[in-house]
């Protein structure tokens, strides 16, 4: 992947903004201008998503007008034939990977609401924490800009876990409770398969949920210099020099188990919380 010297200041921006957040929509606002200067884009959109009433929610945006925002929601979302099935597809899409550019073109979603603002190149990135969407960005560039390449898109796959993980710790400040099927399936598992103690299981299955450290030493009731003992040594013992290898490790124990028994711990909830821990990983060493 190359990127320029403002691609790169900009993607530095994004980690350290993904790294010291303390609230998600004020996130989801302060990563457009960066996130437009990392991909040479124009327009940008963010959303999170409500389960329980089944649509986009939120907004955010830089480069778009709120009246358009508006007729998103109360009409032309119904006919949008790009959002979905991006969003189904859980990693970074073009929307020409969806319908080419032709056939998006003759689109009254096209016609009617993207070139309002001049959006005519896009590319959608849905985030999820235990199986269900927390945000998403949207971002999209003037014609004459063309297409994204695969440096940009690969830059946002390099974004993506960070954006994953930050928005799973809010979830986590949120609601701990409903989480703690995933975390204590992958502690339990730890305890069987390797020589990790209880507390060593515990605080490595924790990282790897996405929950940050001190609610790491709050849940433990311990101090932050305990959680990072029993890090280290569940590092040690499992052979691993970072968050990104625990995840890796982890996962790999936990897809050797689902196919070795049928373990009740489900592929969804697993894979999430791999993917926080890449994340971590990687704001961690910004802190």
């Amino acid at each position: 992947m190359h990127l320029s010297t403002g691609q790169t200041r900009a993607l530095g921006d994004v980690m350290r903004l993904l790294a010291e957040a303390t609230d998600a929509d004020a996130l989801r606002n302060d990563l457009a201008l960066p996130m437009l200067d990392l991909l040479r884009a124009d327009n940008y959109v963010s959303f999170t998503w409500d389960a329980a009433q089944q649509r986009f929610a939120r907004a955010k945006a830089l480069n778009m007008s709120l009246e358009n925002l508006r007729s998103w929601d109360e009409y032309y979302r119904f006919i949008d034939p790009l959002t979905f099935p991006m969003m189904a597809r859980r990693h970074p899409t073009l929307a020409t990977q969806i319908l080419c550019q032709q056939d998006l073109s003759r689109t009254e979603f096209f016609n009617d609401f993207l070139k309002r603002d001049r959006m005519h190149w896009g590319v959608n990135v849905y985030v999820f924490a235990d199986g269900e969407c927390t945000g998403d960005m949207r971002i999209w560039r003037h014609r004459e800009r063309g297409n994204f390449d695969a440096n940009e898109i690969e830059a946002l796959r390099l974004v993506e876990p960070a954006f994953a993980a930050a928005l799973a710790r809010f979830r986590w400040e949120a609601t701990p409770a409903s989480l703690t099927p995933a975390y204590e399936g992958v502690s339990e598992l730890l305890q069987r398969k390797s020589t990790l103690s209880q507390r060593e299981a515990e605080a490595a299955a924790l990282i790897v949920s996405g929950c940050p450290d001190k609610l790491i030493a709050k849940r433990m009731e311990v101090g932050l210099p305990t959680v990072r003992f029993h890090l280290t040594n569940a590092f040690r013992k499992l052979r691993v020099d970072n968050r990104t290898q625990l995840a890796a490790r982890v996962q790999a124990l936990v897809n050797a188990e689902l196919s070795s028994t049928g373990h009740a711990m489900t592929a969804h909830h697993t894979h999430m919380l791999a993917a926080s821990a890449v994340a971590a990983s990687d704001m961690s060493a910004l802190n």
